[in-house]
Order: C-alpha cells, then structure tokens, then sequence
C-alpha cells in the first residue's frame, strides 16, 4: 500500500521555527504534486502549501506567506515544509499528500489521493 509519512511536528514558542518532512513508502515523489494540509480543532481541513512538479511552481495560503516555505530534496526522495514565525493560529495537525498531477492545487485537498497520518504542531507559550 503506498503512503507517505510525516515527521518534524512538536511544541514551539509563538516566533519559533519547525520543519516538517514528507516521505513516501514505495514511490517517487518526484513525480507528484505535493500538498501541505492542516486541520485544527472544530475547523475544516486547509490547504496550506503545495508544489507542483518539476518546475511547476509553489503555492502558499496568505495566512503563512512569507513564513513557510515548501521544497523537495529528490535526492532524499522528500518533501519539506519549512515553517518560521509561528504563531498560535498555526497549531494543528499538519498533513502531507501527494496527487499525479503537474501543477498542485491548494483547497480541500481532494484532488490528492496519497495521505500521510498527520504531525501535531502546537504553538503555545
């Protein structure tokens, strides 16, 4: 079964830095696009960033541009979310996924077929 695993996620003060990373099971995750996901308590699932193949280009919600930046390391066959400046509205559990298409698509994530089992980011004093 393929899947991806994330890791990276923990406790942070609020303006302290994490980076989560995406690695797939039995793939190559050089030919998907990426997704970055997050679901906090009593809220929807959001897209938060996602990159696209090749050299499709990345996507960001407003709420972290200029924060988190989103890259691959194919050598690594992985994926990073790297995440600056966070602030408490940035808990969640954060998601990564992968979907055979070019150019990534942010939303509800239903274009994405592969899912991770989620990281927990808290950002608390």
């Amino acid at each position: 079964q393929l899947q991806l695993v994330e890791s990276g996620g923990g406790l942070v003060q609020p303006g302290g830095s994490l980076r989560l990373s995406c690695a797939p099971s039995k793939f190559n995750l050089s030919y998907y696009a990426v997704g970055w996901f997050r679901q906090a308590p009593g809220k929807e699932r959001e897209g938060v960033s996602c990159l696209s193949v090749g050299d499709g280009g990345t996507s960001y919600t407003d709420s972290v541009k200029g924060r988190f930046t989103i890259s691959r390391d194919n050598a690594k066959n992985t994926v990073h979310l790297e995440m600056n400046s966070l602030e408490p509205e940035d808990t969640a559990v954060y998601y990564c996924a992968a979907a055979w298409i070019r150019f990534c698509v942010l939303g509800d994530g239903r274009e994405y077929t592969y899912w991770g089992q989620g990281t927990q980011v808290t950002v608390s004093s």
